[in-house]
């Protein structure tokens, strides 16, 4: 396994080479078509002989770039959407080096166009690269090629859903070797003779020696040790220090969304927001249009949700049931008769436990409402939510009122922050996961919380709805 990703992260480099110098090139082909030139005339003189050697000094000079970001590290669990960020501002980092360079030196040449273009089709070349790699590498794992030989330690629900989902998803490149309930001297033994690449340890809460003993085989043998965090474990990692009478205090708060990160998330949500509410202006169009068609006013749904600290707001959604059966004070006394109606349906088809319920097979919904739903297409006008504050792009999804007052203590940790139209819960399995992971997850998210994870789920999320995994 170790040969294996060290050598992937070892061919790595030469194909971002390769997709440096291939911008490189194509910024200056670019520069000299007809239309570019009609557009700005050229006003230098740089010659393909000249130029194709400082391509391949300024790309060595990129790939250093990328070492310095941990671009080669041979983490068998990197994830390419945060590898894809760190490309993006590595390339950055070398756009601004070489416009840096060309100001300070005075170049007498217009070189703009070929900085500019050479940083857009370096991003766009790299990012292509490593996703070809990344899908060159979940082939050879489906092939049985280079998967990490794991043993999990623990009988619990947790080792037997880790144990399914290594057995069920072949791309994430594990394979099983054995499965012991509790580490001793003997299992010990018989995990050496597995020669286990990895040892998952999925009970925190074990005796204390004995989560130690397992540290101490693992480091003495080479093998990766990880366990699954419980709950405390996800909610303590966001600790200040401080003194009180030369006292160290330990604070737990709840987020890093406080002071400057909940400006800094404020504006990427007032321009996120406006973006894709021009980019999905003609969906508006086309579904409203539909709706209307199909079984009248009104187009826009609300429905009343809790928001941060309790607040309560209406979410605006497509309308995708019938109006006889659609819930809340916006239909009147139609309203509160569809709420036994819906009653009886949480009783007979709801396939979650706990405050949130999910009903399968809704009779209620209409047969367009139904398709729009299967592609999240109804949550769109939230972008408005977004817009006016009361959610953001990325956060817990919003509740409502009746759910939230079936909460327990801890799963009102995460109304500390706005909730979302996605979230890290939306991307790992949306309605496949039960509402306890999903609080999880959500803690998770609000206690490591930082403008590069929100852009990694947002750009994750088309993808999760177009494989339609875990949507009704």
């Amino acid at each position: 396994m170790k040969r294996f990703e060290l050598t992937f992260s070892f061919l790595q480099l030469p194909v971002d080479y390769a997709a440096l110098v291939l911008a490189g090139f194509g910024a200056y082909a670019l520069r000299y078509t007809e239309y570019v030139r009609s557009i700005r005339p050229i006003l230098f003189n740089l010659s393909w002989s000249r130029y194709w050697p400082i391509v391949l000094i300024v790309a060595a000079g990129w790939v250093v770039i990328f070492a310095v970001n941990g671009l080669y590290h041979s983490d068998p669990n990197r994830k390419l959407a945060r590898d894809l960020g760190r490309v993006f501002f590595s390339c950055a980092a070398g756009f601004s080096a070489i416009t840096i360079y060309v100001f300070f030196t005075l170049s007498k040449f217009d070189s703009r166009f070929l900085v500019l273009m050479g940083w857009i089709l370096a991003t766009v070349f790299v990012w292509i690269g490593r996703i070809l790699m990344k899908l060159l590498k979940i082939w050879l794992y489906r092939m049985g090629l280079g998967l990490r030989r794991t043993v999990i330690i623990g009988q619990e629900t947790v080792a037997q859903k880790i144990i399914d989902t290594f057995s069920m998803e072949k791309y994430l490149g594990y394979k099983v070797a054995g499965q012991f309930v509790r580490f001793d001297d003997q299992t010990a033994e018989q995990i050496l003779a597995l020669k286990p690449d990895e040892m998952i340890f999925t009970d925190p809460k074990a005796d204390e020696n004995s989560a130690l003993q397992a540290i101490d085989f693992a480091n003495e043998h080479h093998i990766t040790f990880k366990y699954s965090a419980d709950l405390f474990d996800t909610i303590s990692t966001n600790i200040t220090i401080s003194t009180i009478a030369d006292v160290p205090v330990i604070e737990l708060r709840r987020t890093r969304l406080s002071g400057w990160g909940s400006i800094a998330k404020r504006l990427f949500d007032i321009v996120g927001s406006v973006i894709l509410l021009i980019l999905c202006s003609p969906f508006y169009l086309v579904i409203t249009i539909i709706i209307l068609i199909e079984s009248g006013r009104p187009i826009i749904y609300k429905n009343e949700r809790v928001g941060r600290n309790g607040d309560k707001f209406f979410t605006l959604k497509f309308r995708s049931m019938y109006q006889k059966y659609c819930t809340g004070a916006q239909f009147g006394t139609v309203g509160e008769q569809a709420l036994q109606k819906e009653a009886e349906l949480i009783k007979t088809n709801s396939v979650k436990s706990g405050p949130v319920y999910k009903i399968q097979n809704d009779p209620r919904v209409t047969p367009y409402g139904r398709f729009i739903r299967r592609w999240s297409l109804d949550e769109l006008p939230q972008f408005w939510n977004v817009l006016r504050g009361d959610m953001s792009l990325v956060g817990p999804r919003p509740h409502q009122p009746r759910e939230v007052a079936q909460y327990q203590k801890h799963h009102r940790t995460v109304l500390a922050v706005k909730p979302g139209i996605t979230g890290l819960a939306q991307i790992s399995g949306r309605s496949e996961l039960d509402f306890e992971t999903e609080v999880k997850l959500d803690t998770f998210y609000l206690e490591h919380w930082n403008l590069l994870i929100d852009i990694i789920i947002l750009v994750k999320t088309p993808f999760v709805v177009l494989w339609r995994k875990g949507a009704w």
